[in-house]
């Protein structure tokens, strides 16, 4: 079938997920909606995918208001269509006030740029005397990552048979557990995220230590993401 095809299915994906991460009591949900690198794939698949971000933004955000779903958004957001931008902008304003799962959606995004990005602003400082650089350390840069206030990633979901990051969240999900499924991403539905929740559930998070050293550390599995671009 055509890509478009399989990005107008993945869209129904993305519902299904939501719906299955926000009743699990998954408190954050990153989706890799579009990357980067999309940029350079064909003029009218771009057009094709920036028209279902619209069609999306438009008519599920009062879907989101009523499961008390927060939306973020990161990425290069000025690289966007401006009615794109700005149905992204005017519905992180709207849903402001939720206090349920964050949906944290990764659009023109690149993870080598946002820690770029974040070098940039850290010497920046640096140069304006409001950061010592002997007072630099993993917490503070990470406050200058686009997901700053987030927990880390305790699991990604990785569709489609790949087996790779494609730049997705690489300071985050440094001890985040990987889950890889030969299941297309328009065909993932509630099911596969219970599944790909159920494995993890039964993984032995060591972070470093030796087994016996972590029986009586407690660990929350809060922060989960997935592909949700074919």
């Amino acid at each position: 079938m055509p890509r478009i095809w399989g990005h107008k299915r993945g869209a129904d994906s993305v519902r299904e997920v939501v719906k299955a991460a926000a009743s699990s009591g998954v408190q954050v949900l990153s989706l890799f909606a579009f990357s980067d690198e999309n940029w350079g794939r064909p003029v009218d698949e771009v057009s094709a995918l920036m028209g279902l971000f619209d069609h999306y933004l438009s008519h599920e955000i009062n879907e989101l208001m009523r499961q008390n779903i927060k939306l973020r958004v990161m990425g290069n957001l000025d690289r966007l269509p401006v009615k794109t931008k700005d149905l992204l902008i005017r519905g992180c304003e709207e849903l402001s006030s939720c206090t349920g799962m964050v949906l944290n959606l990764a659009v023109s995004y690149g993870a080598r740029a946002e820690i770029t990005e974040a070098v940039r602003d850290i010497a920046q400082r640096i140069r304006e005397g409001l950061i010592d650089p002997e007072h630099i350390d993993e917490s503070l840069f990470a406050s200058h990552l686009a997901t700053a206030g987030l927990p880390d990633l305790d699991l990604v979901i990785r569709t489609s048979g790949e087996q790779r990051l494609s730049n997705f969240m690489l300071w985050q999900c440094s001890y985040a557990e990987l889950y890889f499924t030969n299941v297309q991403w328009p065909d993932f539905r509630a099911s596969d995220f219970d599944e790909a929740v159920h494995e993890f559930s039964s993984r032995q998070r060591r972070f470093g230590l030796v087994a016996p050293a972590i029986n009586d550390v407690t660990v929350t599995s809060d922060s989960y993401a997935g592909e949700a671009s074919c």
